[in-house]
């Protein structure tokens, strides 16, 4: 049985998560000056995913109290390469001044070299980014509008075993349609919102210090239908409900536990080899061929960042609380392992 939350406030008079569980809205109001897990350990960002079957970007700003930054990523599915740039910002400490809800308010930030914001719109969402240099001396320069925002979305309040003023309150946006273009170095690749989708992780938090999460999400057109996906676990005590949802013209559909199978080779993961994913309640069940791994390895002191966020297509079959299923076939997406200490 898995718990919806209802609607109230994020934190109690201690900090703590008044409820936990799930919903398919920010049902929850989320209050910065309610959290009492530490200054330096809250955590706010929003991270939007935008793509096509032939190429996407990543764009992300991000406050996390001792370092902020400004990331942003162009994927090329066709030659299967990436590149990430992410020029970082200290001691915010909120200053970036994120709005409590994804409904309203906008952010901006401006760096040496840089600058991202991201606003509503008139009921849309516009991303613009500038990067001085991204390949090279080459800039990056993005203009991006997501519009047809789904009725439901992804919404998780989750509690950390290990301390009470600890959480996670998450809400993933799957499937809006995208709009506009990204220019590197003299040359534009466009979004047509006919095969074009976003997706907003939207998240605000106070972390335990180490932890390893897997995520994964989808989004694109079967059969004439928006379908999308969302995936998670190993992220804080999920016993209250999981954060597993499908998505059909913007409807939720709500899934119990997912299982991500990694291949080992040599007692390491092999994360360019042919994964499946199973779910307990039997409503998801895929396999998935990568053709691209975004990895990043970071240690420096008692920080460390391990992430390999894989893209590649879906196989498999997905059942709707109605029992109705849906066969997904070369399905684009991704699947992500990230190990954190910070």
């Amino acid at each position: 049985m898995q718990h919806l939350l209802t609607k109230g406030p994020l934190l109690d008079k201690s900090g703590a998560l008044s409820e936990t569980g799930y919903a398919t809205a920010l049902v929850k109001t989320y209050d910065r000056k309610a959290v009492r897990g530490g200054a330096l350990r809250i955590k706010e960002w929003d991270y939007y995913l935008i793509h096509n079957g032939r190429y996407g970007v990543a764009l992300t700003i991000a406050d996390n109290a001792y370092m902020g930054l400004l990331s942003a990523s162009f994927l090329d599915f066709e030659a299967k390469t990436e590149k990430t740039v992410s020029p970082m910002f200290w001691l915010p400490f909120g200053s970036t001044r994120f709005p409590a809800s994804s409904e309203s308010g906008d952010i901006a930030k401006r760096v040496p070299g840089a600058s991202g914001s991201f606003t509503l719109e008139n009921g849309a969402r516009r991303l613009r980014f500038h990067l001085d240099k991204f390949e090279g001396d080459q800039a990056f320069d993005c203009d991006i509008l997501l519009t047809d925002e789904p009725r439901d979305s992804m919404v998780i309040a989750t509690p950390f075993a290990q301390k009470k003023t600890a959480f996670y309150y998450n809400q993933k946006i799957i499937a809006m349609r995208a709009a506009g273009s990204f220019t590197i170095g003299g040359v534009t690749r466009a979004f047509d919102p006919a095969d074009s989708f976003g997706m907003l992780d939207w998240g605000r938090g106070v972390w335990t210090y180490e932890n390893t999460w897997y995520w994964g999400a989808g989004q694109g057109v079967v059969d004439g239908r928006v379908v999308g996906f969302n995936l998670g676990y190993g992220f804080g005590d999920a016993s209250a409900a999981s954060e597993n949802m499908l998505f059909v013209d913007g409807v939720a559909h709500k899934l119990d536990h997912v299982t991500f199978h990694i291949p080992m080779k040599d007692g390491k993961e092999d994360f360019l080899s042919p994964w499946t994913f199973s779910s307990s309640d039997g409503r998801f069940e895929a396999a998935f061929s990568p053709i691209l791994d975004r990895a990043a390895f970071t240690s420096v002191g008692p920080l460390l960042s391990d992430q390999h966020q894989v893209f590649g297509y879906m196989e498999g079959t997905i059942i709707l609380d109605d029992g109705s299923k849906i066969a997904l076939s070369r399905f684009l997406c991704f699947a992500e392992k990230v190990h954190n200490k910070w």
